[in-house]
């Protein structure tokens, strides 16, 4: 079994900043992508930020230019910087991670809320 744990949500205000934290854990041979999506309420799940086992990564547009992926694979984390945050960034936010043991998965975390209001 993996277990990936996230960290760092919170309440900010328009134009602030968080980093989001990620760790998997458990029966894992290597990760290949490791990424971050969101979900506001009444809305679907939404890719923000992945990045792949080379580091190489990719964006939503909403996500270009004010959030940056990166990850350290010697401790199993994806991180999520944060800044110039907008209210329509609220949303409960997830790592997932494409993990091959026994054979390649995808794992999800249990959320993180991420609230920008003033």
């Amino acid at each position: 079994q993996v277990q990936l744990v996230e960290s760092g949500g919170g309440l900010v205000q328009p134009g602030g900043s968080l980093r989001l934290s990620c760790t998997a854990s458990g029966s894992i041979f290597s990760i290949y992508a490791m990424g971050w999506y969101r979900q506001a309420p009444g809305k679907q799940r939404e890719l923000v930020a992945v990045i792949t086992s080379d580091g190489s990564t990719n964006y939503a547009d909403s996500a270009k230019g004010r959030f940056t992926i990166s990850r350290d694979n010697a401790r199993n984390t994806v991180y999520l910087q944060m800044n110039s945050l907008k209210p329509e960034d609220t949303a409960v936010y997830y790592c997932n991670a494409d993990v091959q043991y026994r054979s390649r998965l995808p794992y999800w975390g249990q959320g993180t809320q991420v609230t920008v209001s003033s």
